[in-house]
């Protein structure tokens, strides 16, 4: 039996002695062994961190090889683990963002306030009443989301 031996081109960068990968026009290519075993746009976070939970879970690599190469925060790399560990692959593709929504100023919350500054209450008294802060009120005001009468 003839040992295969991982032959990478000149542009790869080494993860461990089997594991590369390589940036090619807009394209970010995952080899084993000179094979090209994952692939993602370079731009496309979610492949990617979808990419790096499974070289890890599929034992190619540890997470100290690729914090040392790729440089990232090992709390991240914990965290896309974690993702694909608990929710499965379909979490990392279909997920809702919700970052920078306030989850407490809903939509229902925001025509209650809008009822009650039309009514005259006060934006600390609408605050109190519907259970945000009166900073949030203010700053709904300030954006023009709500009017004062």
């Amino acid at each position: 039996m003839q040992l295969s031996l991982p032959i990478f081109p000149e542009s790869t960068v080494l993860i461990n002695y089997q594991l590369g990968f390589r940036r090619e026009a807009d394209f970010v290519y995952y080899m084993l062994n000179g094979k090209t075993i994952y692939c993602h746009e370079k731009d496309d976070h979610d492949s990617y961190r979808f990419t790096l939970a499974n070289l890890i879970k599929n034992e190619l690599c540890t997470k100290a090889e690729l914090i040392k190469v790729l440089g990232i925060n090992r709390k991240n790399l914990d965290r896309y683990c974690n993702a694909l560990k608990e929710n499965g692959a379909d979490y990392f593709f279909n997920r809702e963002d919700n970052r920078g929504q306030c989850y407490r100023f809903t939509e229902d919350k925001h025509t209650t306030a809008q009822e009650l500054l039309n009514s005259g209450v006060v934006p600390s008294q609408v605050a109190k009443q519907i259970g945000v802060s009166e900073s949030a009120i203010r700053y709904h005001i300030k954006l023009g989301d709500l009017k004062k009468s």
